[in-house]
């Protein structure tokens, strides 16, 4: 087993003294003893920063007491303050407006497909881990993180779509979504369920849940290129691929598989209600499905019969550091070190129960739903973190609605890719 835990050297330990000798306030990096402190803010203020703290780190209220133990560990080790406070509103625009306004965090702990838009917005700065470093996590958690040649954020968890199945209903693992469909009909027809298959759509669509269908049909939303990554000049979106997934989708809305009253808000209640019996859903699910107290089964989502395998969309929770934190030295440490060991990802599997990005904490995950999201998210593309991803998500998803209820997948899909080339041009 391959363990990356590093303990700071005497050069590094020195920055960090330095760095916090030199915080306002009067926080030591040479005091006997550390403290910490956590809290949460909907709306956080030009004041409500860290304080005396050497280190602050936002994150959300889901993850702030496995990110809290990790940060109270490193600042024990090294004789700083921190603290970890929780947004609950827009962690996302409350970093960007803070960190441009000099009153932000050091760290902000987010999604990978922010880095694009915070790039962008010289929001954060490049880590500093080597290539021998990165080879301890998997592939596509680092690719994720890496945005535009450099490396962004230090992942910690993954996710990605599954397709969890109620085996009360449905005993046998369907080989193609055909199958999955074709037995989830079975079990309408037969009374056992009112849905054969829960997979959102809602009023305003879901693009990121029907990417699976997409991908099956050999559509895509930007070109990919591992050595240069997403080509947002190249929208599949309107081409051969694309208008092939569009026309399943209509296929299965008319034969109500696919229904705009199935969205993100209901569907896995649905399901955990034994009312349907397949979900395309993530490991947020996951939880809800097991206190339900029926058997189940997961599986990566397949894809269709005679087609490509299906592909969701893989993301990544990461650390990254702010390029207008107070203590930038003491947060580079905190990412490149500090979050970047065994031990630490550990603490952050155990308090997220996502999926871990570190293959050395992969290999002791003893939980066998958790090792299929595991696998999916490696089998996964990473979502497109490229500022252009902000004009596909609305015109894309309300195509998709609007081809569920009932309009020409053809015209409608070929609208979309020109709504979005046209937003993408418009941005320069």
């Amino acid at each position: 087993m391959r363990r990356l835990n590093r303990t700071l050297g005497p050069v590094a330990v020195a920055v960090l003294a330095l760095t916090a000798a030199g915080c306002g306030g009067g926080g030591s990096g040479s005091s006997d003893s550390s403290s910490s402190d956590s809290s949460s803010s909907s709306s956080p203020s030009a004041d409500s920063g860290g304080g005396d703290a050497d280190l602050l780190v936002w994150t959300d209220s889901l993850k702030i007491d496995a990110v809290k133990e990790v940060a109270e560990t490193f600042g024990e080790a090294n004789g700083i303050t921190v603290k970890v406070q929780a947004i609950s509103e827009d962690l996302q625009g409350s970093f960007v407006t803070a960190d441009a306004a000099g009153n932000g965090p050091d760290v902000v702990v987010g999604a990978h497909d922010w880095i694009g838009n915070l790039v962008q917005n010289g929001a954060i700065d490049p880590l500093n881990l080597t290539p021998d470093e990165l080879s301890g996590y998997s592939e596509k958690a680092v690719q994720a993180t890496t945005y535009d040649g450099k490396l962004y954020g230090v992942p910690y968890g993954t996710e990605a779509l599954a397709l969890y199945r109620n085996t009360e209903v449905v005993p046998d693992e369907p080989a193609t979504m055909d199958d999955a469909i074709a037995a989830g009909e079975a079990a309408v027809k037969s009374g056992d369920v009112e849905s054969a298959l829960n997979l959102p759509v809602g009023e305003l669509g879901d693009a990121y849940h029907m990417e699976p269908i997409l991908t099956s049909f050999g559509g895509y939303i930007f070109s990919y290129d591992e050595a240069t990554g997403y080509d947002s000049q190249d929208v599949g979106i309107g081409k051969d691929g694309s208008i092939k997934a569009a026309q399943e989708i209509s296929k299965l809305a008319k034969a109500k598989v696919l229904r705009t009253s199935i969205s993100g808000d209901n569907s896995i209640a649905l399901f955990t209600s034994k009312k349907a019996a397949f979900l395309v859903s993530g490991p947020w699910a996951l939880a809800d499905v097991k206190e339900a107290g029926f058997e189940y089964a997961i599986q990566p989502v397949p894809g269709f019969a005679g087609q490509d395998p299906a592909q969701p969309f893989m993301g990544a929770q990461a650390f990254m550091v702010a390029a207008n934190g107070k203590n930038k030295d003491i947060a580079q440490e905190f990412v490149n070190n500090g979050v970047n060991s065994e031990e630490a990802m550990m603490t952050l599997f155990e308090g997220t129960q996502l999926p871990p990005a570190m293959t050395s904490v992969q290999e002791q995950v003893d939980d066998p739903d958790l090792t299929v999201f595991t696998e999916a998210a490696n089998a996964a593309a990473p979502m497109p973190a490229i500022p252009a991803m902000a004009s596909v998500w609305e015109p894309l998803g309300k195509a998709y609605s609007a081809i569920v209820s009932g309009k020409d997948p053809v015209a409608t899909i070929k609208s979309a890719g020109d709504t979005i080339n046209k937003a993408i041009a418009d941005a320069g």
